[in-house]
C-alpha cells in the first residue's frame, strides 16, 4: 500500500490515492485568498508536501483546536455566536511540512512554520469553494476517515 493525497485547488477536492489509483475523493474548502507560499499571505501553498504530524487521534467530534491542542471545547452553534472572531479547527488535525526548499519549505515560504493544516470546521461551512485563511478545510467526517488511513511522511501535493 502506498497511500498519496492530491490537492486540486481549481476543483476544491482532496484525493487520497493507493498506488497511484484513487481511493476516495473528498470536497474540500481552500484559501480565499488563492494560492501562494509567503508567510502572511493567508494563501494555500502550492506544491509537494509531507504529513508532518497527526493531531487529536482520540478527540470527539467537533473537538475545538487552538494552538494545536485541544480546548475541552465541543463546536456549538452556542459556542460560535459567543466566539464569532475564531477560525474553528475541529476533530482532527494533519499538520503539513513543505518539502521543496526555498518554494514551501524554509525562510518566509515555510508551510510547516505558517501551520498549515488539513482539518475539520463546522459542518454550517461549505465545501467546494474557497473560504479559509490558508489551510485546507474538510467536513469533519471526512478528516476522520482520511486522519485514520495516513500516517506521518504521507506525501501530499496541492496543485494551484
Amino acid at each position: 500500500m502506498s497511500l498519496s493525497i492530491v490537492i486540486s485547488v481549481p476543483l476544491q477536492t482532496l484525493t487520497l490515492l493507493d498506488s497511484g489509483k484513487t481511493v476516495e475523493t473528498f470536497s474540500v474548502s481552500t484559501a480565499r485568498a488563492g494560492v501562494g507560499e509567503r508567510n502572511g499571505s493567508g494563501q494555500t501553498p502550492r506544491g509537494e508536501h509531507i504529513i508532518r504530524a497527526k493531531i487529536g487521534a482520540q478527540a470527539p467530534l467537533n473537538a475545538v483546536f487552538r494552538g494545536r491542542r485541544w480546548t475541552g471545547e465541543i463546536y456549538s452553534q452556542a459556542l460560535a455566536d459567543v466566539h464569532p472572531e475564531r477560525d474553528w479547527i475541529l476533530t482532527r488535525i494533519l499538520w503539513l511540512s513543505g518539502t521543496q526548499k526555498g518554494f514551501n519549505r524554509g525562510g518566509d515560504v515555510d508551510t510547516m512554520r505558517r501551520y498549515i493544516y488539513l482539518h475539520g470546521t463546522p459542518d454550517s461551512e461549505p465545501m467546494g469553494e474557497p473560504l479559509s485563511h490558508g489551510c485546507i478545510r474538510m467536513r469533519n467526517q471526512d478528516i476522520i476517515r482520511l486522519f485514520d488511513r495516513v500516517g506521518p511522511g504521507t506525501p501530499v501535493l496541492i496543485n494551484g
